[in-house]
């Protein structure tokens, strides 16, 4: 039908065109910003996960910078462990140097560079971050991401937390060391006879017997116990080697170590201020000492105050050492027990330290290097010097340690083969740590290349393609206004039906 009114062809010819024209804007719109998808009407669903995927892209690009932070502080701390490794080794010179008995020099000489490297051992863990308590010195979670919900997956642990993973000199068990004069026999009422290289020798055989030591360790003084038990399968009894193995698993992280002397009998050694307060007999067997031997650590400047009466006044008491002093007031019915702790917590800044007395009724006062004790009580006060120590005051000198032994250097070089060791396992797991993250880290960037791959496959255009739809677009718009310019002349033809 040939109408006027409603010209249908042109309507259809203005329909294609707005349809061409539409697709030629959408087609330049993908060539000019190089996205298939640029608004949620293009394809809502693609939209979606391709959001998703450069979320996740986004998470894992942050977790690479994490993992390289989190390797660059684990290179830091590695290299502080590997100073921390040398100082050790100059220690254990030291500790060699000292060992010997031939050696003629001056072992208080070595001394001071030796503390001055435990010192410096505790300030560079410090400094790392890797000393007890320190900002490392805990389980360390570096967030990569690419597990999805999974959150769990997403974080690599290094664990550094707990003491086995600190390295001051505490933790590494240096602390109480030194490589001045050591080592003890016990004495006491009954002394030690018991020979332990005796050939053939089985101690304790069924049985055991238990050693009880007053030290002042680990920042406070305090009583342990150190028992020697039959561990064989027959109960016959144990070696000589068995019975200081068992008695230095026991001490060792107190500071103190066992070993036999040139007579054989057992010798106690260490920095740690000690005494062994009794020993009882075997509870079968042999003993490994002879019962009610006692001893206190002769390696340190020392002082027995005697059997201790609690202050009926005021007990004042000054201490005077090299690096300083310290002043300590007891008040009336202080008990021995709480004297000590008094006492330990005004003067372990100065290097005095309190245990109790190898009798246990009183205090022994001990430290590495020369001191002076002023007790001032008031009138009729008595005190840790008991009714010695009065009005008219009284001043004690600690005993010099005992010259010529070697044990103290003999325990610093075990404290020191075993702070290595423990040194070693932490080095371990800050490599572990470190090739942990690598690995999380190369598997992060192929997540992100894996992911950018498939969010290109959703949002990215076709150039090809699109080039191609564009001129299919060019062509058809043309085409349509070509037809439309016909459609719109096309009515003109009714008026030779009116000629």
């Amino acid at each position: 039908m040939i109408s006027i009114q409603t010209n249908v062809t042109s309507l259809m010819a203005q329909q294609n065109l707005n349809i061409d024209n539409q697709f030629q804007s959408n087609t330049i719109q993908q060539l000019t910003s190089g996205y298939r998808i640029n608004s949620s009407g293009d394809d809502a669903a693609g939209l979606a996960v391709a959001n998703g995927i450069q979320s996740n892209i986004a998470q894992l690009n942050q977790g690479v910078l994490n993992a390289n932070n989190g390797t660059s502080q684990l290179q830091i701390i590695d290299g502080g462990l590997s100073n921390i490794s040398t100082i050790l080794n100059r220690m254990q010179t030291l500790a060699t140097e000292s060992a010997s008995s031939t050696f003629t020099g001056s072992r208080a000489t070595l001394n001071q560079e030796y503390s001055g490297l435990v010192s410096e051992i505790t300030r560079q863990a410090s400094n790392i971050g890797l000393n007890s308590g320190g900002s490392f010195n805990n389980n360390l979670s570096v967030f990569i991401g690419g597990a999805g919900s999974n959150t769990a997956n997403a974080n690599v642990n290094v664990d550094l937390s707990g003491a086995s993973s600190a390295v001051d000199a505490t933790s590494l068990g240096l602390n109480s060391t030194n490589v001045l004069n050591g080592g003890v026999g016990l004495t006491g009422g009954t002394a030690n006879t018991q020979r332990l290289d005796a050939p053939g020798g089985l101690f304790v055989a069924a049985g055991s017997q238990t050693l009880t030591l007053n030290v002042y360790a680990n920042g406070s003084a305090q009583t342990v116990t150190a028992t020697v038990q039959d561990t064989s399968v027959a109960q016959t009894g144990i070696s000589e080697s068995s019975v200081l193995s068992q008695l230095n698993t026991q001490l060792n992280s107190y500071g103190i170590s066992a070993s036999t002397d040139s007579n054989g009998l057992l010798s106690l050694s260490g920095g740690t201020a000690f005494t062994v307060e009794a020993t009882t007999a075997a509870s079968a067997g042999t003993g490994v000492v002879t019962a009610a031997a006692t001893a206190v650590n002769t390696a340190n400047y020392n002082l027995d105050a005697g059997t201790y009466v609690a202050p009926t006044g005021n007990d004042k008491l000054s201490f005077q050492t090299g690096s300083g002093s310290a002043n300590v007031t007891l008040a009336t019915g202080t008990t021995l027990a709480d004297a000590i702790t008094q006492i330990n917590q005004q003067t372990s800044g100065v290097g005095v330290y309190a245990t109790l007395n190898a009798a246990g009724t009183g205090i022994s006062f001990q430290s590495a290097n020369s001191f002076e004790v002023n007790d001032t009580a008031n009138a009729a006060g008595k005190g840790v010097f008991g009714a010695a120590g009065l009005t008219t005051g009284l001043n004690k000198t600690g005993t010099a340690p005992v010259a010529g032994a070697t044990s103290n250097a003999t325990s610093a070089i075990t404290a020191i083969n075993n702070a290595i060791q423990q040194l070693g396992l932490v080095q371990g797991k800050i490599g572990a740590g470190e090739n942990t993250l690598n690995y999380a880290t190369n598997l992060a960037q192929s997540q992100i290349s894996s992911y950018s791959a498939a969010e290109s496959q959703i949002k990215d255009a076709n150039v090809a393609a699109e080039a191609a739809n564009l001129t299919k677009a060019q062509v058809l718009t043309q085409t349509s206004v070509a037809a439309l310019a016909q459609a719109n002349s096309q009515p003109q033809s009714i008026l030779k039906l009116l000629q």
